[in-house]
């Protein structure tokens, strides 16, 4: 039931995103119509009009109302980085387990999934608490993405500068910034010590450069400002300063032939 409903929520997320992608480039305002443009991409975009009038330019606009996302997503986020760095401490648990019960018969099998879930339960750990504030994530995450480029494609709203940065425009500069910071946020988190993430951690900070080269800056801006958010949130979850080699757990070797001998007895 729970894939059912996570593979559901996902087919609705991707074609809420495929709605809104059809319209990617073209002006927001309040009369847009459909659900994606007056529930998501319009809100976004009022509030951060409203912040540029009370702190002066676009670029301050677009650094508050990302700080105000990121704020209220904290909790989902913690939620999330919690249960990482929780199935990260018990992956060598988790690996003795499965050298434990390797033959690959349906009883042993059986037997190895009760003992994982029997552990997770012991340490109060969900695999799917890491998955879900990602799915809850994504629609503002893309809702946001999209206001900005829309901002960028209605001839009423001028993003202007931020510093020497015309947020309309790509910048290569504030690009590989944001891959840089994207970097250094996988570097502080779990993928370090994750063989399967640590791929990731090279893949994605170059994928932010590439795609922020001819994005509009302004997204390259809300992509520094999101990451180190991330990065404090991860030096306060994971102190990464002070992460330790994990010993990997072994069970200890019985000799065969010999019995415990109790205390004022004798071995036979």
């Amino acid at each position: 039931m729970k894939k059912k409903l996570t593979l559901l929520f996902l087919l609705t997320v991707v074609s809420v995103f495929l709605a809104g992608c059809s319209e990617f480039n073209q002006p927001i305002y309040a009369e847009s119509e459909g659900f994606w443009n007056r529930f998501i991409v319009w809100p976004l975009v009022s509030l951060i009009v409203t912040f540029k009038d009370l702190l002066g330019t676009y670029g301050l606009g677009i650094i508050a109302v990302t700080i105000i996302i990121r704020l209220v997503l904290l909790p989902l986020m913690i939620k999330q980085t919690q249960s990482s760095k929780g199935m990260q401490e018990l992956q060598p648990e988790l690996k003795a387990l499965k050298e434990k019960y390797q033959s690959k018969d349906a009883v042993t099998q059986q037997k190895y999934r009760e003992e994982m879930q029997k552990l997770m339960t012991e340490r109060k750990i969900n695999p799917a608490a890491g998955c879900l504030p990602i799915l809850i994530q994504m629609p503002i995450l893309i809702g946001f993405y999209h206001a900005i480029s829309r901002m960028n494609a209605t001839p009423e709203i001028n993003l202007g500068n931020f510093f020497w940065f015309e947020l309309a425009a790509p910048s290569i500069s504030l690009a590989v910034l944001a891959g840089l910071m994207q970097f250094v946020v996988l570097r502080t988190g779990p993928a370090v010590d994750n063989p399967q993430m640590k791929t990731m951690m090279y893949i994605m900070p170059f994928m932010i450069m590439i795609f922020g080269t001819f994005l509009p800056a302004a997204l390259a801006l809300y992509w520094v400002i999101g990451n180190i958010i991330s990065i404090i949130q991860n030096f306060f979850i994971y102190k990464p300063f002070k992460k330790k080699e994990v010993e990997p757990v072994t069970e200890p070797v019985k000799k065969p032939g010999k019995k415990p001998v109790k205390a004022g007895g004798k071995r036979k």
